[in-house]
């Protein structure tokens, strides 16, 4: 049977920027390995599996290495798939279930999608073993959540300018890095590196926005955020902290439609 198949770019209002999601609909959940399988043929960062269920849709997201808990652009992806092919009105909101981040809401909103995510605030900790050196430059605070490091830089410009060992930071015991800074021209400025889950550097990051928002949150005083993502494809992300809760809004484009024919 054949499965409709999307690339979208995600945090993008033009083609070939932001960050390209897979997004695979399927008639109700399949083979876990069969998913990374597809996500591994399609080399994204991330593709995204839905299926309609009772109250929504299904959603599991995968690297072309393993499965993630959660993901944000292809969230975003799924969301822009369902309106644009008329497979949801573009006036309902999308709804979806996930097994490690609850459910999630997607809604239309002045030409943009928001996304209403789990926030996912840090802790501060000790800096692993290494962690500078893999960075490259110097840092001011770390802290970690579960998934993720998040580092404090001094400036953009270290942001921008950075060069990781992926190979160093693969080794470490979570999913990703985040590198992040405030900035002259938006509220803050991140990266982000996850070589030890398949992805060496993301392009634009929703989830590690749910880190992003609480901290720059604590620090800025204020809870609306206009951030950028400074990898070489860039994309802009708006941010909005509401308790446990954070609202992240961003534009998709289409650039490839086609069928999974296996």
């Amino acid at each position: 049977m054949a499965h409709p198949i999307y690339v979208v770019d995600a945090f993008a209002s033009t083609a070939f920027k932001g960050n390209p999601a897979g997004v695979c609909l399927l008639d109700s959940p399949v083979d876990s390995a069969w998913m990374q399988s597809v996500a591994a043929e399609m080399k994204h960062a991330e593709t995204a599996f839905i299926w309609p269920i009772d109250d929504g849709f299904g959603l599991r997201w995968f690297t072309p290495t393993v499965e993630v808990a959660l993901c944000g652009h292809a969230t975003l992806a799924s969301a822009h798939v369902l309106w644009s092919t008329g497979r949801l009105p573009t006036d309902a909101k999308a709804v979806f279930q996930t097994v490690h981040s609850g459910t999630l809401f997607c809604h239309q909103v002045d030409g943009l999608i928001e996304m209403d995510f789990p926030a996912k605030p840090v802790v501060e900790s000790e800096a692993p073993a290494g962690l500078e050196e893999a960075l490259g430059v110097p840092f001011e605070w770390v802290g970690q959540n579960g998934m993720d490091y998040l580092v404090q830089l001094a400036s953009e410009s270290q942001v921008y300018h950075s060069v990781p060992d992926h190979e160093a930071l693969a080794k470490l015991p979570v999913r990703g890095v985040i590198i992040t800074a405030t900035s002259e021209t938006y509220d803050f400025v991140s990266r982000f590196y996850a070589p030890g889950s398949g992805v060496p550097e993301d392009s634009v990051t929703g989830s590690a926005h749910c880190a992003l928002g609480p901290f720059w949150s604590d620090r800025l005083g204020k809870v609306k955020f206009h951030a950028y993502q400074a990898s070489p494809r860039g994309g802009e992300v708006g941010v909005e902290v509401r308790g446990e809760r954070v609202l992240l809004t961003g534009k998709g484009t289409t650039v490839l439609a086609g069928e999974l024919l296996v």
